[in-house]
């Protein structure tokens, strides 16, 4: 009986998916301070601060692999001359959204600020990709994904 009880306490948790990982957490850990302090203020307190930091640490590592993808494709471009298309691969050290797919370099545009690239990739998933169009400027340290929103990591998971 108990162990029906967990299973279906749990099972929401499953289907909550990444974004909820932090107040989850929050929910979980403060319910069960609560419940061994036998003081309610603690058991919130613990966890408004745990659902804070799964929330900042689930943020941070969609943020980290986003960069990766975007420095995969930008790379990938980098390296083909404007008309040209090559393979473009990003492989996350755990192994979960993994993705590949085309780039093709449209346009160059040459400024004295920075040289810069018009690209348009897709992301192969077993049907016909869609494409996506994006700028990549290249910076002393390669080429990089120049579209302000998704790059910047004050936009958080914004894609």
């Amino acid at each position: 009986m108990r162990l029906r009880t967990a299973a279906l306490l749990c099972a929401p948790l499953l289907l909550a998916g990444c974004k909820s990982i932090g107040e989850v957490a929050g929910i979980a850990s403060g319910a069960a301070s609560g419940a061994a302090t036998g003081n309610p203020a603690i058991g919130f307190a613990v966890g408004v601060a745990v659902g804070t930091v799964g929330n900042y640490a689930s943020n941070t590592w969609t943020r980290v692999r986003t960069g990766a993808e975007q420095d995969a494709i930008a790379q990938a471009a980098g390296a083909v001359p404007v008309g040209g298309e090559a393979p473009w691969r990003i492989n996350h050290t755990i192994p979960i959204g993994n993705e590949h797919g085309t780039v093709r370099v449209v346009d160059q545009i040459n400024t004295p600020i920075a040289v810069c690239r018009d690209v348009v990739f897709s992301v192969d998933d077993g049907k016909t990709p869609p494409l996506y169009m994006i700028m990549i400027c290249r910076d002393p340290k390669g080429w990089k994904w120049a579209s302000a929103e998704p790059a910047v990591s004050r936009w958080t998971t914004f894609q």
